[in-house]
């Protein structure tokens, strides 16, 4: 497939103004200028008329597939709260493909997520990166496992104390962190060396972590439990990412010092627990104020996927800069996931993510005209 006539924001460092992509099966073969193509190749191609390109936006934190759109207990699979210790779980064996969340995604240009459990347990699970189209998630799939989903403060504390069970406090919650990662280290060690032991699933769950071959994504709102989640990396040595980070800005510079990563938001949302008493979506801006690298996430379902474009619209109102919010949703975003070989920009060897707008596509007002996945038009 050939697409001309277009201005194509690559999001590698150049806009094109008058430019072109060609694809071959799901990947982008070729970008350049009108000028390089011969008269018989655009006589064949797609005219866009001067629309505008966009690599496919990504969100990387939602609970998107998990959790069924307009439907109850039945299809709601977001958090396993009868253990507080559950690395086990795979993302994959819940998600709905067809859930109608997924054709909401695809419509608002969202043709990357990342998706995984919820934030009840101190260790929940395994998160995944996911292409938004298709029947069969397996078929889906970018990255699984692309981390180890783990949470801090108000949430694993709020849902064990109703339970009167531990974790029922910020200290036991890293405690039943550290013990987990403990045991799996042990566990690591006699398997590398050959000694007898019996299998457990859970420590194999979280060999990969300790092995570095991917990171953590902390869920933590207030500062302290940033800098836990912090602490628990230098300890056990493993990556990871902070999700949310809500009052993250408040300690901008600190953070920077600890080189963390955050993915930021909800941004529209109410401030319906004391965690988030801070929350403004002026702290993408903040942080990136100081070399902090962040992406822009929607936690859908708390904010519902599509509306993803529009928070990082939100945040360059609150003073960050265009670029970086588009940045945010899309090649940015790519490299905190650690997908950025994959999606992200509008390269050579890259899938064949992108969406066509007539207008700013971080307004309201603003919807794409197409919508390409692997090189096939799915809107």
């Amino acid at each position: 497939m050939l697409i001309i006539n277009a201005v194509i924001h690559t999001m590698a460092g150049t806009t094109l103004e008058h430019g072109f992509i060609e694809t071959e099966g799901r990947k982008i073969k070729r970008v350049g200028t009108m000028s390089e193509l011969t008269e018989k190749e655009k006589a064949d191609a797609l005219d866009l008329n001067g629309g505008s390109v966009y690599p496919g936006f990504i969100d990387t934190h939602t609970h998107l597939g998990l959790i069924g759109d307009a439907l109850g207990f039945e299809s709601d699979d977001l958090n396993e709260m009868t253990n507080p210790v559950t690395p086990q779980l795979r993302a994959i064996d819940a998600i709905n493909p067809l859930d109608y969340s997924l054709t909401e995604a695809v419509r608002a240009g969202v043709t990357t997520v990342v998706t995984g459990p919820g934030s009840a347990n101190p260790i929940a699970g395994q998160m995944a990166a996911i292409k938004t189209h298709g029947v069969c998630v397996d078929d889906m799939i970018i990255k699984a496992p692309l981390a180890i989903k783990m949470a801090l403060g108000e949430n694993p504390k709020s849902v064990y104390h109703s339970r009167k069970e531990s974790p029922s406090s910020r200290m036991a919650t890293a405690a039943v962190i550290r013990d987990a990662l403990a045991k799996a280290k042990e566990y690591l060690r006699k398997k590398q060396v050959g000694e007898e032991q019996d299998f457990d699933f859970s420590c194999e769950a979280l060999i990969p972590l300790l092995k570095g071959e991917i990171p953590a994504h902390i869920h933590a709102h207030r500062e302290d439990d940033i800098l836990t989640a912090a602490r628990l990396s230098k300890e056990f040595g493993f990556d990871y990412i902070i999700v949310h980070g809500t009052r993250g800005h408040l300690i901008a510079n600190r953070l920077k010092q600890e080189n963390i990563r955050i993915m930021s938001g909800p941004l529209l949302c109410d401030r319906s627990k004391p965690e988030l008493k801070d929350l403004t979506p002026a702290a993408p801006a903040i942080l990136k104020a100081e070399d902090i690298e962040v992406s822009i996430v929607t936690d859908h379902p708390v904010i519902p996927i599509q509306y993803l474009p529009l928070c990082a619209g939100l945040a360059a109102r609150e003073g960050l800069s265009k670029e970086d919010a588009l940045r945010a949703i899309t090649i940015d975003a790519a490299r905190i996931a650690n997908i950025a070989d994959y999606v992200g920009s509008i390269e050579v060897g890259k899938d064949a993510d992108f969406s066509v707008f007539d207008s700013d596509p971080l307004t309201i007002s603003a919807k794409p005209r197409m919508v390409f996945i692997n090189g096939e038009r799915v809107f």
